[in-house]
């Protein structure tokens, strides 16, 4: 972390906070300032970019922190489906806040229905700005999450904006996190 990277070879990146995706060529000098949730939040020259895991290597990031967290959610197998869930959840982070989507009081519903036969997990979810751009970007990591859960058939993923979120949403862990307690 704090170290400049320049990148080897071109990637594509999701732009912070408007979610458009753009290009960072070759040789472009990246500071990773957040590795959460398997995405790297990257600064560059033109402002904050969130990298996949799928260009890690880029970054000359070692996958075997991947393995390691692979080997957690094995363990998770056992749990029963909605702990399964929100685990999954639980590994989703906003690009630009160090703490999970679940402590930062976006999922406001989360719920696992059988639907002609098929397990459908249906999530409410917000952010914490409605203008943000991100928030497809972080919907489809939850809903990706969440379909690597064996049982599960379909994801369907939501952003509502009411209630409004507010800092008095985010858990006592996710306080603790952010150094507000």
């Amino acid at each position: 972390m704090n170290k400049e990277i320049t990148l080897p070879r071109e990637i594509s990146a999701i732009q912070i906070p408007s979610g458009d995706t753009i290009s960072l060529p070759t040789g472009t000098v990246v500071v990773i300032t957040q590795n959460l949730g398997g995405t790297y939040t990257v600064a560059t020259s033109a402002g904050l970019a969130r990298i996949s895991s799928d260009d890690a290597d880029a970054l000359g990031i070692d996958q075997a922190d991947t393995e390691e967290k692979s080997r957690g959610d094995e363990r998770m197998k056992e749990a029963p489906v909605a702990d399964q869930v929100w685990h999954q959840l639980k590994q989703v982070y906003d690009p630009e806040i160090p703490v999970d989507i679940v402590n930062l009081g976006l999922v406001y519903d989360c719920t696992v229905d059988d639907e002609d036969g098929k397990d459908v997990v249906f999530i409410k979810m917000t952010l914490t700005a409605p203008g943000c751009g991100m928030g497809p970007a972080i919907a489809a990591d939850a809903q990706a999450r969440i379909m690597t859960i064996d049982q599960i058939d379909d994801a369907r993923v939501e952003l509502v904006w009411d209630p409004p979120w507010n800092q008095e949403m985010i858990s006592e862990e996710g306080k603790m996190k952010l150094g507000m307690i």
